[in-house]
């Protein structure tokens, strides 16, 4: 346990370097009241202790599984980076990067507790797809949050724009979206993405939210979400009923 929440921690630290971040759930991060090079230091401090706290426990697979995830996060990193404003960014990507960002930490926490137990196969097995899934649905949620106008959530919505990325409820109102109404949206997001914040940027926003509540990008996502849920519902059914697999 420890070691994950090491290793989550480390993720983030470098994340926020590399969206150039200044906030962290609402609070200031790292490198705003640092700097980029204290906050790589940091998150590889972190990412090293990570490690030494999977060997400690003397079973190789779990080392293995903390590595493994290291490169899944990775991964994940580069594949959205590469897309970042990218016009085709299609849904196939975006659930690509979301096992590997997310879903992948989930899984490993889920697979590394059954293995710490001297679980069966099956069961470790069983406990890494509900981790995966119940990852998926969380991060679906978290990108709702973003054309919501909920507020206190720790992070100011359409932050994920903001920062050129591209998630479930703009992808699907694109596609829904008549070609040249879709372009224009396009443009405005790169546009959002790329200049520094002038008096059009909050206009601009509120146009690319509109147009993803107006296309039902939202209720899409929804419902992605309550199937991703019942999925990792039923990848419990291997257990017995106990309060443990109720509350998960």
């Amino acid at each position: 346990a420890i070691s994950l929440e090491l290793w989550h921690t480390a993720s983030l630290v470098h994340d926020d370097v590399v969206d150039e971040s200044d906030k962290r759930r609402g609070q200031s991060s790292v490198n705003a009241i640092y700097d980029n090079k204290v906050s790589v230091l940091v998150g590889d401090y972190l990412l090293a202790t990570s490690l030494t706290n999977a060997a400690m426990t003397g079973d190789v697979r779990l080392v293995e599984l903390v590595g493994r995830l290291g490169q899944e996060l990775s991964e994940g990193e580069i594949i959205q980076l590469n897309n970042t404003n990218a016009s085709n960014f299609s849904e196939d990507v975006y659930f690509e990067v979301i096992k590997k960002k997310t879903a992948a930490l989930f899984a490993t926490a889920a697979e590394a507790g059954a293995i710490s137990v001297k679980s069966t196969d099956e069961m470790a097995e069983m406990s890494r797809q509900f981790g995966e899934l119940i990852g998926i649905s969380f991060q679906i949620k978290d990108d709702i949050f973003d054309y919501s106008d909920l507020e206190d959530l720790g992070k100011p919505t359409m932050s994920d724009l903001r920062d050129g990325k591209v998630t479930l409820p703009l992808i699907i109102a694109l596609q829904r979206a008549p070609q040249v109404e879709a372009d224009h949206i396009r443009q405005l997001g790169e546009l959002v993405a790329t200049e520094s914040e002038n008096p059009e940027t909050e206009k601009r926003l509120e146009e690319i939210k509109s147009f993803v509540l107006r296309f039902q990008g939202n209720e899409y996502a929804v419902q992605k979400m309550l199937a991703y849920k019942k999925q990792a519902i039923e990848a419990l059914r291997i257990f017995r009923d106990s309060k443990t697999k109720e509350s998960l």
